[in-house]
């Protein structure tokens, strides 16, 4: 199936089965999904497999951003929030209060990538300096030759996720040292196909989100290689496991609400961890290792729920060890 044909079947946010897939078993249901944009790619490819199994099944697929989706998601509107960065703290408290428990899950490694207009000829990198001079609240770059002089001295663009976004969150705060701490004046959108579309038809644009993006429409965009102290390097799916594209290489997850244990999510929640090795590439992103999906299929089934996390990333701390010491 293509991109084009897997879209029309998502659209509208209701997944239902394309083609002519058997379920032996008959099961019925509704599975509600919700949150980022970045983590959506994966999330809608896993549905559109799990639907050729269990045709019966309804999968809606939302993008209302990381934090728009834990909102739904701790009023008990959604069985699943697909998150680009961890749940923060204010988040943990409002899901207590809806009396939801969750479960943590990641899902998949992310490179958040810088991109540019494929007709900037003289965009070479950027340091996370000059990220951080180009974003910080109450920057006064307005033009490319206010980052490096030798460089055209013509208005630049800026484009990035909204502030829903889990994707907004995680370079501000790798980037200006403080999640949500970032100049106002940008198009922002909490759909990254909106901001490849603002990209790729401006010449003097530049703005990041997940490399799924990227690697989608690499003839319409520029990737920028990022220099975070060791010189420039691009988000690979090698750079981005071995964690030398730094700062901005992450993991994403899913949140499960441990109290929609129907049979429709459970199974879809199993689907997910067994596929995603094999998913994630396809759309894009880097598989993590077997042992964390093994982890990850422990705690869904034996409904441990919190946070592995302290109401930060985390940066440079092992995911493997995060989640065993969890488990």
């Amino acid at each position: 199936m293509t991109k084009m044909m897997r879209w029309m079947c998502v659209s509208g946010l209701l997944l239902t089965s394309c083609g002519g897939g058997e379920d032996s078993g008959g099961m019925r249901g509704r599975v509600r999904v919700d949150g980022s944009s970045t983590v959506f790619p994966i999330t809608e490819a896993v549905a559109e497999e799990f639907l050729k199994v269990h045709p019966r099944v309804q999968v809606t697929v939302g993008i209302s951003g990381t934090g728009g989706g834990f909102k739904k998601f701790s009023a008990g509107e959604t069985d699943i929030n697909d998150a680009s960065r961890p749940i923060k703290p204010i988040e943990q408290e409002a899901a207590k209060a809806g009396s939801v428990q969750f479960i943590e899950l990641p899902v998949a490694y992310d490179g958040i990538s810088v991109v540019a207009n494929p007709e900037n000829e003289f965009l070479d990198f950027l340091t996370v300096e000059e990220l951080r001079k180009i974003w910080q609240p109450g920057s006064m770059v307005n033009k490319w030759s206010d980052i490096r002089s030798e460089w055209p001295d013509r208005q630049l663009n800026l484009y990035g996720p909204g502030t829903d976004s889990g994707t907004f969150d995680y370079f501000t705060e790798a980037v200006n040292g403080k999640s949500q701490v970032c100049r106002p004046d940008f198009t922002a959108s909490e759909d990254d196909n909106v901001l490849v579309q603002g990209i790729s038809g401006d010449p003097d644009a530049l703005g990041f989100f997940g490399f799924a993006y990227y690697a989608e429409n690499t003839s319409r965009l520029k990737l920028i290689p990022i220099d975070g102290g060791d010189g420039p390097v691009y988000p690979t799916h090698k750079t981005i496991n071995q964690n030398t594209y730094k700062p901005l290489s992450r993991p994403v997850f899913i949140y499960v609400n441990d109290q929609a244990r129907r049979e429709e999510v459970v199974a879809f929640v199993k689907f997910y961890l067994r596929e995603a090795p094999n998913l994630v590439q396809e759309v894009g992103y880097v598989a993590l290792p077997p042992e964390i999906y093994e982890l990850a299929l422990h705690r869904f089934t034996n409904g441990i729920t919190g946070t592995v996390y302290g109401g930060g990333h985390a940066a440079g701390v092992s995911l493997l060890d995060l989640f065993q010491v969890g488990s």
